[in-house]
């Protein structure tokens, strides 16, 4: 008797566990459509050091000084730090 009860409710399990539904996968752009900005979808961009401080940064939020690179204007007018 135990034994067939057993049996029925596992049966019952693997019929739920079968025919459960499930959540859809999102499509393949979904992400980027979400996060144009960037995050995680995002090619990688170049990094930069601060020729004042050392700071390592993205070169798009870079303050040029011919070859020389800052992390700000105050460091550009500040000049490249000491030994360089």
């Amino acid at each position: 008797m135990l034994g067939r009860l057993l049996l029925w409710l596992v049966l019952g399990f693997i019929a739920w566990w079968i025919l459960r539904p499930r959540k859809a996968a999102p499509p393949p752009g979904a992400a980027r459509a979400r996060d144009p900005a960037g995050g995680a979808g995002a090619s990688p961009e170049a990094m930069v050091d601060c020729a004042h401080c050392g700071l390592h940064f993205p070169a798009s939020e870079a303050v040029r000084d011919g070859a020389r690179v800052y992390c700000c204007s105050a460091h550009r007018d500040a000049g490249p730090r000491r030994g360089e």
